[in-house]
């Protein structure tokens, strides 16, 4: 009996050496941008739920929206010598020397919900993001139908700087607009995706514009800046979504909450769960060597107010909102 459980021990230990690391072995640094918005904080919190779920060790890094805090992040994990890295770049260029040491450790890079310019793809293994492009331009084509032949003065609320949902969210907003000569950008300034910003830009927005009165409609390349706007469009005595409409991405429940009074127009949904599809793909790749898609897409939906905004509100407090 002795010698039968110390075959079954050796073969047991033979079998945990043979095998490629799988989900509950892994250990993975998450480098995030900050927490400049609610949806960011239901991403941070979706992760950690998707980690904790199969097994993973998370080892994670607020950046407070800075790249420098993320290289030191990224290179502390190296150091570690962690099994993975998830990073969610605060802007899209600067990567390629940290990633090449990543590279170097053969630490594969996935990159969560925004894209990096680099000249050499296999710095990362896949980027799990929505078609920020397409958000733009669902956002942009739902606006040219509600306005139809009026004119139309637009002002924009840009995210950070350089980052790649500012820069694809604009560009589609623009295609959707394009050659719609009522509807007009007037003013487009960044809002760093906070409310308080947002709130702030929009206010100078408004003076510019003759009290907001010459203001169609704002857009918002994230809800949170939306809802600073909507606080600044009161507080000059108009009422957003009828006076000026609002229109912004991401779908995170405040939004949903001022839908549902009237106060603002339309979101276009971008999910906060990239982990899941993330993990999956590292999963895989670490138990048989299979890369994924470069690219894996999440989906991207309009919600206006004829969705039922409250209902669909409930509906995501289990998204880590």
């Amino acid at each position: 009996m002795t010698i039968r459980r110390s075959l079954a021990a050796a073969f047991a230990m033979a079998t945990v050496l043979a095998s490629p690391v799988l989900a509950k072995d892994m250990v993975v640094g998450f480098s995030q941008v900050g927490s400049e918005s609610g949806w960011r904080a239901a991403e941070t919190a979706v992760t950690k739920q998707e980690a904790q779920k199969r097994g993973i060790d998370l080892k994670f890094a607020d950046a407070q929206q800075k790249q420098e805090n993320q290289i030191k992040a990224i290179r502390s994990f190296v150091a570690q010598g962690v099994d993975a890295i998830l990073l969610a770049p605060v802007v899209a260029t600067g990567w390629d020397e940290v990633l090449e040491e990543a590279k170097d450790a053969k630490i594969p890079v996935v990159l969560l919900d925004r894209n990096i310019d680099t000249k050499d793809p296999s710095l990362y293994l896949t980027a799990v993001t929505s078609d920020q492009v397409h958000e733009g331009k669902v956002a942009g084509d739902y606006l040219v139908k509600e306005v139809g032949a009026k004119p139309c003065k637009v002002v924009e609320l840009q995210g950070t700087t350089g980052s790649s949902p500012a820069i694809s969210r604009k560009k589609g907003f623009e295609e959707a607009i394009a050659g719609k000569s009522n509807i007009t950008l007037a003013r487009s300034q960044t809002g760093d995706f906070t409310r308080t910003k947002g709130k702030e830009v929009m206010e100078s927005f408004i003076k510019a514009e003759n009290g907001g009165k010459d203001i169609c409609a704002v857009y918002a390349h994230n809800d949170d800046m939306a809802v600073g706007a909507i606080q600044a469009i009161k507080e000059a005595g108009l009422k957003p979504g009828k006076d000026i409409m609002v229109v912004s991405i991401d779908a995170v429940p405040d939004i949903f909450q001022a839908m549902a009074n009237g106060e603002a127009n339309a979101t276009v949904e971008l999910t906060p769960n990239m982990a899941g599809p993330a993990f999956d793909a590292l999963e895989a790749y670490k138990k048989d060597g299979k890369e994924p898609p470069k690219w894996i897409q999440t989906e991207s939906k309009l919600y206006t107010q004829a969705d039922n905004p409250k209902a669909v509100m409930e509906s995501k407090k289990g998204l880590g909102y």
